[in-house]
């Protein structure tokens, strides 16, 4: 295993003792890379983050059994400052910046989780580069942004905390098509910085397009695994999460043969 690679083994999660959400999930963000989780509502996407980022009790849910490492080190069970110190960041769905505070404050907060708040300044450059717009906006209320511009402040918040993995969860719902296209462009250049990103995104097609390795989950379990553009040329995956059918011709980036890891259910 890499040095850096974020690891779930066997994760088994509950809502009480009446809903298991997850059974059984296996997988790995390798140091710099992006993989991408798809399904549908209710498939666990979001319990996994929650897991991952330490705050599943909040929800009251438990691991009932795996565990889920970063680099070896074990991060199941740590609260979720400590999830973050350790380098792991969540952005949750529906961005949730606080609205009352400005665009600088909001930033200000991402960094006093950081491993490391000395490089606080050298993290805000990184992030005004990457969404110059907040620059602009930096003394503005961050509840009068637009809905793309808190997803950015909500982004650019979670980099202040200089994650070695950012975990997305669904970034550009509820955007506008070509806002969302800049959002992708954004997850790529942050992954090409050097930030890995476990991505929960609804848009499947725009998520096989950013991601090195993907995996389908279907009522708490990993059904379908693999790299990402051989599941963007699957049949099932092209018709359940693309709108593509059988003879529809797909981008060039999706046209290498399939090879597929298909797990038990």
């Amino acid at each position: 295993m890499a040095s850096g690679t974020l690891a779930v083994g066997g994760l088994s999660v509950s809502y009480g003792k009446a809903v298991q959400a997850l059974r059984e999930v296996s997988l790995e963000v390798p140091e710099g890379t992006v993989t991408a989780v798809l399904g549908a509502n209710g498939a666990g996407k979001s319990t996994l983050l929650r897991a991952v980022s330490g705050t599943l009790p909040f929800h009251r849910g438990s691991i009932e059994a795996g565990e889920i490492t970063l680099g070896g080190r074990r991060l199941s069970g740590l609260r979720p400052d400590a999830v973050v110190a350790a380098g792991v960041v969540q952005v949750p769905e529906g961005r949730r910046v606080f609205g009352r505070l400005t665009v600088e404050e909001n930033l200000r907060a991402g960094a006093l989780g950081a491993r490391d708040r000395s490089g606080a300044a050298a993290a805000r450059e990184r992030v005004m580069e990457l969404f110059p717009v907040l620059a602009e906006r930096a003394r503005q209320r961050a509840g009068l942004l637009s809905g793309g511009e808190q997803q950015m402040l909500a982004m650019g918040r979670a980099l202040m905390a200089r994650p070695k993995v950012l975990l997305l969860d669904e970034p550009t719902l509820g955007l506008a098509p070509l806002m969302a296209e800049r959002i992708g462009e954004t997850v790529a250049e942050i992954n090409r910085q050097g930030t890995a990103v476990l991505l929960i995104e609804q848009n499947a097609a725009l998520a096989l397009r950013l991601a090195s390795t993907a995996h389908v989950l279907e009522v708490g379990r990993v059904t379908l695994s693999g790299p990402a553009d051989a599941l963007a040329a699957s049949d099932e995956v092209r018709r359940r999460y693309l709108g593509v059918g059988d003879d529809d011709a797909l981008e060039p980036r999706f046209q290498r043969p399939p090879t597929l890891e298909r797990w038990a259910g």
